[in-house]
């Protein structure tokens, strides 16, 4: 069940599981905190965990019209931050997430304890170029009745993010539905969408590589090396241009959504993370007493 908080950018939804330190997880478009289910079940014990619907995305506030872009989407995060009273989290993302998160910890250094990055937007690869038909469509203002059209169709819902998965059919209607249901919904939602999706301009991200490699927060990338949208080698540019950078795994024949798809190998790599991470920390306070 979704709480809700409220910011300046509007009420945004989130799941949470577990206590202690905070771990928030960032999703990308046309998808909603559901995509880290997995993750909220099994890492709760070492975090507490909190996924978010971005903005016009599952139950979080819709932007007024001329509103929805990456930088909106940046601020909302660190508005929701402020709103739970979180000083330096755990960030996790996948996709145009991926971005968000990018930006938030170039931007704000010192709310970020560690970032994990899976497959997502990069440097100039962003739009990625598999992406360009849905990025055509929503310049041309088409976006909006296709989304209408998917989420009407359980069957076109299911092609329309099959490239996402190793096994789509293996993903339940109810999951499905879930993701795309919204914009079926709420037009408001489909237009903010198509707003943000028309918007997508690599010279955001390609602005912050020197940003990028001044963070020396402990960085996890772990990639899946079968994404159509998202090559290793991006996985790669990333582990050189960090300085942060602890570890880069490549998982072998993995899509872009394969938190949901294979949740084990993923969360095994993020709680080696936290708990060396938390070592670290530990061991550093009791040297400064």
């Amino acid at each position: 069940m979704r709480r809700t908080a409220q910011t300046r950018c509007g009420d945004i939804a989130y799941l949470e599981s577990g206590a202690g330190p905070a771990a928030v997880f960032i999703h990308g478009v046309f998808l909603n905190a559901d995509l880290w289910r997995h993750q909220l079940d099994d890492l709760a014990d070492i975090r507490r965990c909190v996924a978010i619907d971005l903005l016009a995305h599952g139950q979080s506030a819709c932007p007024e019209p001329g509103q929805m872009t990456i930088d909106l989407q940046v601020e909302m995060v660190l508005a929701f931050l402020d709103a739970l009273s979180l000083g330096a989290v755990d960030l996790v993302a996948n996709d145009t997430g991926g971005a968000i998160a990018q930006l938030v910890a170039v931007r704000a250094p010192a709310r970020i304890r560690s970032l994990t990055l899976t497959n997502c937007d990069v440097h100039d690869n962003w739009p990625p170029a598999a992406f360009a038909p849905v990025h055509d469509l929503a310049r041309q203002g088409l976006l909006v009745d296709a989304l209408a059209a998917v989420a009407a169709d359980p069957a076109a819902a299911r092609s329309a993010l099959s490239s996402g998965f190793e096994r789509p059919d293996d993903i339940t209607d109810q999951t499905i539905a879930g993701f795309l249901g919204p914009f079926g919904a709420s037009p408001a939602r489909a237009q903010a969408v198509q707003e943000y999706v028309a918007g997508m301009d690599h010279g955001v991200t390609v602005a912050i590589k020197d940003d990028l490699a001044r963070f020396h927060s402990p960085t996890l990338i772990v990639w899946g090396t079968a994404d159509v949208f998202f090559d290793v080698a991006w996985a790669r540019w990333l582990a050189a241009t960090i300085p942060g950078t602890v570890r880069c795994v490549e998982v072998d024949g993995a899509r872009l959504f394969f938190p949901l798809e294979r949740p084990a190998e993923f969360n095994r790599e993020i709680r080696d993370l936290w708990i060396t991470t938390d070592r670290k920390s530990h061991r550093a306070a009791g040297e400064v007493r």
